[in-house]
C-alpha cells in the first residue's frame, strides 16, 4: 500500500512538473506592408547608391573634409565602441554553451561536537593503526570543479544566434550613421560656399552703392537731388554693411558646425570658390525594393527584428527544464603529508540535475512578456523604418525637379533686374528717372541675387540628401 502510494505521489509530482513546464505560444509579429514598384512610375534599376562617396562628391576638398569627418567624428567613434560591445555579448554567449572549469585550493579546520553522529564516528576510527581522528580536524583540498548547462532545448545556440544578429545589427548603424555624416558635412560645406558666394556679392554690392552714393553727392551739390536722396543711398549703403556683418557671423557658425563634425576645435576652413561640383540633370533612383539592401538603417532595423524574435525564442525556452550536470576532481588530506597518498586522498564527484519552475513564474513569464512586446516593436520600428525611407526618396525627388524649375525662374528675374539697375542708373544720370527708382532697382538686384545663390545651396543639399535617402555614402 505504501509502495502504492508512493508511486502515484511521484506520478502526480512528475505530472505537475511537466505541465508546469510548458510554455506559452509566442505572438506573431505584424507582417511588413508591401513596398510599391515604382517611384511614380519609372522602372530604370540604375542607382546613384551604388556610387562610393568620394567619386560623388567631386570636390577635392569637400573630399578631404568628410576623409577627416569619417575618422574623428565623435559619433563615428562612439558607434565603433557599440561594436565591440556587440561583439563582446557574442563571445559572452558562444562560452555559456562550453563548460566552465575551476581549479582551486581550500584549507579549513572544523571540530565537531562529541555527542553528534559525525562526531562519535570520528572518536571510533583511526586514520591509521593505533592513531584516531584529532577533534579539531584540518582539511585541505585541491583539485579541480567543472559545471555545464546542457543546450537541451537549444536556448543557448539561440541566444547566440540573437548576440550575432545583434552585432551584425551595430555594423549597419555604424554604415548609418556613416552616411548621414557623409551628408551633414556636404550640406555644410555647400551652405558654406553659398554664404561666401553671398559674401562676394554683398561686398560687391557695397562697392558699387559708394560709387553711386559719390554721384548722388554730387548732384546734391548741384542742386540736382535733395538731402533726402543722400540719406536714403546712405542708408542703402549701411543695410549692405550690415547684412554683411550677418553673413560673417554664419561663415564663423558654419564652420564651427563643420569643424564639430570633424571632431576637431574652430578653425578656417578652406571653401572652393563657388559651387565647382556639376549638378546631375537627373539622379538615378532605381526601385523601392531596392531601398531594402542599400539602406542601412532599414537593414539595421531587420536585423533588430530577427533578434527580437530569437529573444522570444530564450525567453520560451526558461519555461522548460534545464539539465545541470556538475564534476569535481581531486586531493583531500587533513595533512600536507597524506595529501599526495594515493589513491585514498583522492576524491571526485559527478552530479546531474534537472530543474524547472513549477509555482513562482512571475519572472519567468515577466520576461517572456517583455520579449514578445519587444518583438511586436521592433516590427513596427521595420515597417516605419521602410515607410520613412520611401518618403523621402520620394520628397527629394521632387525637390530636386522644383528647385531645378525653381533656379531657372529666378536666374531670369536676376537677368531682368540687373538690366534694370543699369537701365535706371543711366536715366537718373540724365534726370529721367528719380533716385527713388534708383534704390529700389539696387535693392531688388541685390535680394534677387541672394536668393540665387539660396537657391543654388538648396539644390546641392537636394541631390546630396537624395542620395543619402537612396543609401549611398557608407561605401
Amino acid at each position: 500500500m505504501n509502495k502504492n502510494l508512493a508511486t502515484i505521489f511521484c506520478s502526480l509530482i512528475g505530472s505537475a512538473f511537466i505541465f508546469s513546464c510548458t510554455a506559452p505560444k509566442a505572438i506573431e509579429a505584424t507582417k511588413t506592408a508591401t513596398l510599391p514598384a515604382t517611384y511614380l512610375g519609372a522602372t530604370d534599376t540604375s542607382n546613384a547608391a551604388k556610387i562610393a562617396w568620394k567619386p560623388f562628391f567631386n570636390d577635392p576638398k569637400l573630399v578631404a573634409l568628410i576623409d577627416t569627418a569619417v575618422h574623428n567624428n565623435l559619433d563615428v567613434l562612439m558607434t565603433i565602441q557599440e561594436i565591440e560591445i556587440a561583439k563582446s555579448k557574442v563571445l559572452f554567449a558562444s562560452g555559456k554553451l562550453l563548460p566552465t572549469v575551476n581549479a582551486g585550493f581550500g584549507m579549513g579546520v572544523e571540530k565537531v561536537g562529541r555527542y553528534t553522529s559525525q562526531g562519535a564516528g570520528d572518536a571510533s576510527a583511526d586514520i591509521t593503526p593505533g592513531q584516531g581522528v584529532p577533534e579539531a580536524l584540518t582539511n585541505i583540498q585541491f583539485g579541480f570543479q567543472a559545471s555545464w548547462e546542457a543546450d537541451i532545448w537549444g536556448k543557448l545556440k539561440t541566444a547566440k544566434k540573437s548576440a550575432f544578429t545583434n552585432y551584425l545589427s551595430s555594423v549597419e548603424g555604424k554604415k548609418w550613421v556613416t552616411t548621414n555624416l557623409i551628408a551633414e558635412v556636404a550640406n555644410s560645406y555647400y551652405e558654406l560656399v553659398g554664404l561666401h558666394a553671398q559674401l562676394n556679392i554683398i561686398k560687391e554690392a557695397i562697392d558699387l552703392q559708394h560709387k553711386q552714393l559719390e554721384v548722388v553727392k554730387a548732384q546734391k551739390e548741384a542742386s540736382v537731388v535733395t538731402e533726402l536722396a543722400v540719406k536714403q543711398f546712405e542708408a542703402l549703403v549701411h543695410n549692405a554693411e550690415n547684412q554683411q556683418f550677418n553673413l560673417l557671423q554664419n561663415i564663423t557658425e558654419t564652420e564651427n558646425k563643420l569643424n564639430l563634425l570633424l571632431g576637431r576645435y574652430p578653425q578656417k576652413i578652406e571653401v572652393s570658390e563657388g559651387f565647382t561640383q556639376p549638378l546631375p540633370a537627373t539622379l538615378e533612383v532605381g526601385i523601392p525594393s531596392q531601398l531594402l539592401k542599400n539602406r542601412p538603417d532599414i537593414q539595421q532595423a531587420e536585423l533588430a527584428l530577427i533578434a527580437s524574435k530569437l529573444d522570444v525564442k530564450v525567453a520560451q525556452a526558461e519555461f522548460y527544464p534545464s539539465l545541470n550536470i556538475g564534476s569535481s576532481i581531486g586531493l583531500e588530506a587533513f595533512k600536507p603529508k597524506y595529501l599526495f597518498r594515493a589513491p585514498e586522498s583522492i576524491m571526485y564527484s559527478l552530479i546531474a540535475d534537472v530543474a524547472g519552475p513549477i509555482i513562482n513564474k512571475t519572472a519567468i513569464q515577466a520576461a517572456f512578456a517583455n520579449a514578445n512586446a519587444l518583438q511586436i516593436e521592433a516590427a513596427y520600428q521595420y515597417q516605419k523604418t521602410i515607410l520613412n525611407g520611401f518618403i523621402e526618396v520620394t520628397n527629394q525627388v521632387s525637390n530636386v525637379k522644383n528647385l531645378q524649375a525653381s533656379y531657372q525662374i529666378k536666374t531670369k528675374e536676376v537677368n531682368a533686374l540687373n538690366a534694370s539697375v543699369d537701365v535706371s542708373a543711366e536715366l537718373f544720370k540724365y534726370a529721367k528717372a528719380n533716385y527713388l527708382e534708383v534704390l529700389t532697382a539696387q535693392r531688388d538686384a541685390l535680394s534677387a541675387k541672394l536668393e540665387l545663390i539660396d537657391i543654388k545651396t538648396q539644390q546641392y543639399n537636394a541631390i546630396t540628401n537624395l542620395y543619402k535617402s537612396l543609401g549611398g555614402g557608407w561605401e
